[in-house]
């Protein structure tokens, strides 16, 4: 009984047995930061210290006026953020992000505070701020696209108009260079036509003559 009286002192300060230490912990995360305020939402995300295994993150979210308290758990996933929904507008909230790993849960996080919007505040995040950069690059595009077969396709008009008179002139210089040969033919047929008789009756009257000499 002396020595348990003597010890019992030891043992509840701990002195023999110190309290088991779990070593294996992952370590807690850094850089929590909230981003894409909104008076309804929010994102957290954070960094890991590396050469430690991950499976998921405990996310633990409070009101700072302690009406509402939500634990959020997530396993078998790398990511390193996380959407807060159905958050109330203009309010204070504290969260605290733990990681777990293969043998338990890291010791939670430092104290984040943020505070949503209101309803007719609209602060732009860098993700809508990238969506309206996508969306307006996507309509230039499509006004340059439509600007480009515009001007196609009058070139491809004029082009066709050009063509088309040039056809239609190349026909009429054609008719007139065919009707003109014509006109250059006839005469010379008919002039060739009248000769003939001509010499032919030429030609009969001196042999009539010297026939008329031989009777005499």
């Amino acid at each position: 009984e002396d020595d348990l009286s003597v010890l019992s002192p030891l043992l509840h300060t701990g002195f023999l047995f110190p309290p088991l230490v779990h070593t294996d912990r992952p370590p807690s995360p850094v850089n929590v930061t909230v981003t894409h305020l909104k008076a309804n939402s929010a994102t957290v995300s954070w960094d890991v210290p590396e050469g430690d295994i991950i499976i998921g993150y405990a996310i633990s979210q409070q009101r700072q006026d302690g009406q509402m308290q939500r634990f959020i758990r997530e396993v078998n996933t790398t990511n390193r953020a996380c959407v807060l929904w159905d958050l109330a507008e203009d309010a204070d909230y504290i969260i605290q992000v733990q990681s777990i790993g293969l043998h338990g849960e890291s010791q939670a996080s430092k104290r984040v505070h943020f505070r949503t919007l209101k309803e007719t505040d609209r602060l732009p995040s860098n993700s809508s701020n990238q969506g309206d950069i996508t969306m307006e690059g996507l309509d230039k595009e499509r006004q340059l696209q439509t600007g480009e077969i515009v001007i196609i396709v009058t070139v491809l008009l004029m082009w066709a108009a050009v063509i088309a008179l040039f056809c239609r002139q190349y026909d009429i210089i054609k008719d007139n260079d065919s009707n003109n040969n014509k006109e250059k033919t006839k005469p010379s047929s008919e002039h060739s036509t009248l000769e003939r008789p001509t010499g032919g009756l030429l030609y009969s009257k001196k042999k009539s003559l010297s026939v008329n000499i031989i009777e005499v």
